[in-house]
């Protein structure tokens, strides 16, 4: 008895110590696989779905940084490099010198602390630098307020830049405020107002966060809100990670992207909030490999590929993936558009699990897009194919057909699935005119509202479309 009561308390000590230990690396950050789960509830039973079923090969969100528990050899606090952190003092140079020590050490993080609010300037940070970077902001981040207050000197192209670093963290419990009032009232490039009136807004405006040529990124957590123009954008990356964001600022407020990417390959952006004044998620081309689930837009543009082809430019878009997501109060629900005179390639894109709320447009391919009243019809065009629409549900707002699916005169739509597309007026009478052009492809199902404008079959030029491919 004595014997076993000995290894009992053995084993508790041991097991002990080991639960001690683990809980004392939550703070150290790691890269991990993501283990694959069940797909998440359709959106209209959760709309945060916890991870998805199917991640491309990206980064694995990082444990939580929590300095306390982080060696403090690893961890550079902005204030102890001198930042003030009282919304009024430019702290830049305690940022830059914060993250020029992190940088050259492994898993170093730059603390941005709670209860401060900084003010930082126009500012690279740039790689490359010591693997397992992360940039923490638990107080508030923010530019100066508005152009007059912007140092002539500095890029009004954008705000922060992450330049050539690879296995990097943007995460952090706190707020980047982009202080975006009064450059959206700059009169220099129309935008629509309340009641169809048109109202001024930005031209060089800055984006807010900018990732370029990097891999390996993940951001997470925080809460970006009233940027100037886009929140976020990814330019020349792969493998980025982007989870449980929250982006928001006004439904007026212009060309105010939640997240855009372009040039960018491997991506996976889950369990996120945007509210915006222009696109939820926009994709721009040379974007492969992109996977979005869990994603709440509105009121916002939707999701959108493109525009892709201007000034007739090749553009190539393949394997996206959008499921499991809710967009509500929108102009748009999911969008192809395009410019008439380019070349390339859309293909290889699914929606799925789409559940709409009083959406303007839907389901739309667009490939006469133009921002000007006097585009000419051109014959070239980016070829749109493989694309499939399952289990699309909803309200839409009565002002426009639900279903919109533009082609190119010259280069067809081709191979349009649709499956379970059932769409009915938020208000009003169902409107039973879905619009086609050169659009082809098959329904698994009967649509809601029917649609009987989609060909059968492919063109008899289909053969010759590959010339126009990627």
């Amino acid at each position: 008895m004595d014997l076993a009561r000995t290894l009992l308390v053995m084993i508790w000590i041991t097991a002990s110590l080991f639960f001690q230990n683990s809980s004392n690396v939550e703070g150290r950050y790691h890269y991990h696989k993501k283990q694959n789960k069940s797909s998440p509830a359709p959106p209209h039973e959760s709309q945060n779905p916890s991870s998805p079923a199917n991640p491309p090969s990206v980064p694995s969100d990082p444990y939580p940084n929590d300095p306390g528990s982080s060696s403090t050899n690893s961890v550079f606090d902005v204030t102890t490099f001198g930042a003030v952190g009282d919304g009024c003092t430019d702290d830049t140079a305690a940022f830059t010198a914060a993250w020029k020590a992190a940088c050259a050490v492994e898993s170093g993080v730059v603390l941005a602390p709670a209860d401060y609010c900084f003010i930082i300037t126009s500012t690279i940070f740039s790689g490359p630098c010591k693997p397992g970077l992360v940039f923490q902001v638990d107080g508030v981040l923010m530019p100066p307020d508005g152009p007059d207050s912007w140092p002539k000197a500095d890029s009004r192209k954008q705000w922060l830049v992450f330049y050539r670093l690879d296995h990097m963290s943007f995460t952090g419990k706190g707020t980047i405020e982009g202080n975006g009032q009064k450059w959206w009232e700059l009169p220099c490039k129309p935008h629509r107002g309340p009641n169809g009136s048109t109202m001024s807004g930005p031209c060089d405006s800055p984006a807010l966060i900018r990732f370029f040529m990097s891999s390996n990124l993940v951001v997470s957590s925080l809460k970006i809100q009233n940027s100037p123009q886009f929140h976020m954008k990814f330019d020349g990356c792969e493998g980025v990670l982007i989870d449980k964001l929250s982006i928001s600022s006004p439904k007026l407020s212009p060309n105010t992207d939640g997240i855009h990417i372009e040039n960018t390959k491997t991506v996976g952006i889950y369990n996120s909030m945007i509210a915006n004044g222009d696109d939820c998620i926009s994709i721009g081309p040379g974007c492969s490999d992109v996977d979005i689930e869990g994603v709440t837009c509105g009121p916002s543009h939707g999701i959108s590929i493109g525009s892709l082809g201007v000034h007739n430019s090749q553009a190539c878009v393949s394997n996206v993936t959008v499921r499991n997501a809710v967009i509500k109060e929108s102009d748009n629900g999911l969008r192809i558009k395009t410019w008439q005179g380019g070349m390339g390639s859309v293909t290889g894109i699914s929606f799925e699990n789409i559940q709409m709320e009083n959406v303007m447009n839907c389901i739309i391919i667009d490939q006469y897009y133009c921002m000007a009243k006097a585009c000419l019809n051109q014959t070239s065009a980016v070829h749109v194919y493989d694309i499939s629409f399952r289990n699309i549900k909803g309200t839409y707002d009565v002002r426009k057909p639900p279903i919109h699916f533009a082609c190119s005169d010259t280069i067809p739509c081709t191979n349009i699935t649709l499956s379970e597309v059932e769409l009915f007026p938020q208000e009003g009478e169902l409107l039973d005119d879905p619009f086609c052009w050169n659009a082809y492809g098959n329904q698994e199902t009967l649509t809601i509202p029917p649609i009987n404008c989609l060909q059968d079959g492919e063109p008899q030029t289909v053969a010759a479309l590959s010339a126009f491919g990627c």
